[in-house]
């Protein structure tokens, strides 16, 4: 290896073609990126007392397969996307000087620069013809479209979308700054110059080790590189052409770059068996892969990453299970993936049919929503799903399947029908994450044509406004606040409309009945809405019809997303055999004061469902002193008395508003959790206002996650 300091432009100036391997990613510059280092460019250009920049280094093997030429070809293993962004630099500068056919000078001693000697020092090997006539060689579209900047050639639609935007951002700056400070600025650079002897130094080695100023590496890139840096040219460019490339494109190459590490930690989980961290998927690999055959690797991920684009991105060419897709994807359950690729590849594969594959995909987005519904914690569900393929009896694919999901137990369970229709009842889902996915559903179920929810908005029918008119309150009764209170975001009182803003807080006889300024019938009555017939004919609106609704709808979603039904003779079969020495984590059951009967459990039932619904990202983690809820970090614990629920909260006692002073601060006590302030409570009485210390300690963890 040698490395040694020196000018960007004198490093460009002697003849040499810059070549950026297959394996390399394609340009990622974004637009941020880009105005980092253009100002780093004009601060130099402007400030006399700046005598270099410092911009990275430029790694590359100086000998070996590459040299087949006079024209040294160096092959560039590190610094590819400052090399070709301070290209389209020059070559924006250029074209604005023989645009304007101007000449830059710098002082006095030096010899005037015109575009033409600009285009030969930088950008052109100008004794060379066809390929060899370029300094930089990118890859795939991006070397399409570089060519057709130096060589001023118009651009299409299939051409590299960041070239070409970072060339015009670069123009466009050009457009509006001297020309000499342009050029001073970029002959400040300074870059460290490494090369590498193939038949001395590994390059693999000292890629994985450089620590680049650049954009961080994905563990794809990293993966790529690993298989492709190694081989020969021809090999390399065969298996990039016919599987790499292709799949790259399938993913969007560099805008799904997050995609596609989340494709390969998928891959590596079925392979494996468990779930790499995201940040160890590259590592993974190369244990994973170790001693095998690469050929048959490379074909196998690109078999796998086919099934997940079909599945991720809405690529399955099949209606149907395109729409079962869609559905799972609306309720980002991305950890379901593992199995959802392994028996799709078994459908593919001809291993089960297609109604098959239909029933267990509605089986896993039952499993998921009901459960959501029903609060269930979903800590839980990578393990359940990254092993639940191991599980199927492959003879009688769909019944296993079926058996083994409705077997699991506790914080796994999926919700029957009778938990699933309590909750979906009174549940909050004006505020439920998934909110207008429940109201797609229920809506379009058995309907061939369907409604596009998108196109109307959630309408209360008893009003949101706490000031009721006297004609609300007199239709809702004498405990119309409570009424409101209890039911208002619940299923029996939502339902969807295009007249929102027309019905406001009329009675509920004004929107059954309600015409526009034309006369034009556009209440409940006439509404063209599923959800909305129940309400056609009813003469009032109150408790009794609230429950009514929701009850009616509730058996309607009962359908919507199935429960399996599986003769108990047929259950057994699939049951685990108990163990009394196994046992894997600690659950609710684990806690004395919170066993069936005990006083405190009705009233921890309540809070924990409330605690869940604060958010999405909420998770319930049981220990086994205390039950904590993350988002991600721990924001309250609860610790369980026979007569008292302690909620330690994440927040220091200054910083929460408590006007019934009932918080008090434990940060120097010995305790269990990791709260530093302390509100009890023994009633259900007492919830709400605890919600309202625990929502303050989640904004508090959230907001320093977010800093």
């Amino acid at each position: 290896m040698k490395a040694e300091e020196t000018k960007f432009l004198k490093f460009l100036i002697s003849p040499k073609q810059l070549m950026i391997p297959i394996y390399q990613r394609t340009y990622s510059w974004k637009i941020s990126e880009c105005e980092q280092l253009w100002a780093d460019i004009i601060k130099a250009g402007k400030d006399d007392s700046i005598s270099g920049h410092f911009v990275g280094s430029i790694v590359y093997v100086e000998r070996g397969l590459y040299q087949v030429s006079s024209l040294p070809r160096l092959l560039v293993i590190d610094g590819q996307q400052r090399l070709t962004t301070l290209s389209l630099i020059i070559s924006a500068l250029c074209h604005k000087m023989s645009k304007d056919n101007v000449s830059i000078k710098l002082d006095k001693e030096e010899e005037e620069i015109n575009s033409k000697k600009i285009a030969n020092y930088y950008l052109l090997n100008n004794q060379e013809e066809g390929d060899e006539k370029y300094k930089l060689i990118l890859t795939q579209t991006d070397k399409v479209s570089y060519t057709k900047i130096l060589e001023n050639l118009p651009f299409s639609d299939e051409d590299s979308k960041r070239i070409l935007e970072n060339y015009e951002f670069f123009k466009e700056q050009i457009e509006k700054t001297d020309l000499g400070i342009v050029y001073r600025g970029i002959s400040k650079l300074i870059i460290i110059d490494v090369s590498l002897d193939r038949e001395k130094d590994n390059p693999q080695l000292i890629f994985e080790s450089l620590n680049s100023t650049g954009l961080e590496l994905t563990q794809a890139d990293l993966i790529r590189n690993y298989i492709l840096m190694g081989m020969e040219k021809q090999k390399q460019e065969d298996l990039y052409q016919n599987y790499w490339y292709p799949m790259e494109k399938g993913f969007g190459h560099s805008e799904n770059t997050k995609l596609f590490d989340r494709f390969m930690r998928d891959y590596l989980t079925i392979k494996l068996g468990r779930i790499p961290t995201i940040n160890e998927i590259y590592s993974e690999f190369k244990k994973y892969s170790f001693g095998k055959d690469i050929n048959k690797v490379i074909k196998d991920i690109f078999e796998y990453s086919k099934y997940f684009v079909n599945i991720a991105l809405d690529k399955e060419p099949d209606t149907e299970i395109k729409e079962a897709f869609t559905d799972i994807n609306e309720l980002t359950v991305d950890v379901s993936y593992p199995f959802i690729l392994s028996v799709y590849k078994d459908y593919v594969d001809k291993k089960i049919t297609k109604e098959e594959l239909l029933q267990i995909l509605r089986l896993i987005e039952s499993y998921v929503f009901r459960r959501a519904i029903c609060g269930v914690p979903t800590n839980s569900l990578n393990k359940t799903f990254s092993t639940l393929y191991n599980d199927i009896d492959k003879e009688n694919y769909l019944e296993s399947t079926q058996a083994v999901i409705v077997l699991q137990d506790s914080y796994r369970r999926h919700p029957a029908d009778e938990e699933f229709k309590i909750e979906l009842m009174t549940k909050d889902l004006y505020h439920f994450r998934n909110r207008n996915y429940l109201l797609r559903k229920i809506e379009n179920f058995n309907r061939k044509e369907t409604v596009n929810i998108e196109s109307y908005t959630i309408e209360h029918i008893m009003p949101q406004n706490e000031n009721l008119s006297d004609e609300w309150k007199e239709e809702l009764g004498e405990d119309w606040e409570n009424i409101q209170k209890t039911y208002l975001h619940t299923l029996g009182n939502l339902t969807l409309t295009g007249y929102n803003s027309e019905y406001q807080d009329n009675s509920f006889k004004e929107k059954r009945d309600m015409k526009d300024k034309n006369g034009l019938p556009i209440g409940f009555k006439d509404s063209p809405i599923r959800l909305n017939r129940f309400l056609a004919n009813l003469e009032n609106w109150n408790e009794k019809k609230i429950v009514e609704r929701a009850e009616e709808i509730a058996k309607q979603a009962i359908d919507v997303w199935a429960y399996p039904k599986i003769d108990s003779q047929i259950l057994k079969k699939y049951a685990p055999e108990k163990s009394e020495s196994k046992k894997a984590e600690y659950t609710i059951e684990d806690h004395e004061h919170l066993a069936e009967g005990e006083p405190m459990r009705p009233i921890f039932e309540k809070l924990r469902k409330r605690i869940l619904n604060i958010d999405s990202s909420v998770k319930e983690d049981p220990q086994k002193l205390y039950i904590a809820y993350k988002s991600p970090t721990n924001f309250v614990d609860i610790v369980a008395q026979k007569k008292t629920l302690c909620l330690r909260m994440n927040i220091l006692l200054e910083d929460i508003k408590d006007l019934q002073s009932k918080c008090t601060d434990i940060s120097s006590k010995g305790k269990w959790g990791t709260g530093s302030t302390e509100i009890r409570i023994s009633s259900e009485g007492e919830i709400d206002y605890a919600i309202e210390m625990i929502k303050q300690a989640f904004d508090n963890v959230v907001g320093e996650k977010n800093e």
